[in-house]
């Protein structure tokens, strides 16, 4: 069963696809649903739109719940980590 529940979050980031230029991000959409390409059942997706980019061109993440947990906590240590006056936007 689907949650239907998605979310975005404004990001300041860049992406890079194979053979793609970098570009840059203002938006991630999160949401818990069926992938397109990972093997599990459901998956927590990652959208990041390519602002001025071909229709629908996205950048995107499909990762089990256990591995979105996991890079979670990855992310808040390496934040925790980090000087505090580094971490400032």
């Amino acid at each position: 069963m689907c949650t239907y529940l998605t979310v975005t979050a404004p990001v300041t980031a860049s992406v890079k696809g194979p053979g793609t230029q970098w570009s840059r991000v203002q938006q991630a959409v999160v949401y818990f649903d069926h992938p397109a390409h990972a093997t599990a059942e459901h998956t927590v997706n990652i959208d990041f739109a390519i602002p001025n980019a071909v229709a629908g061109e996205r950048v995107a993440l499909e990762l089990t719940a256990q591995g979105a947990r996991e890079l979670v906590l990855a992310i808040q240590r390496v934040l925790d980590s980090a000087p505090a006056e580094m971490t400032r936007s």
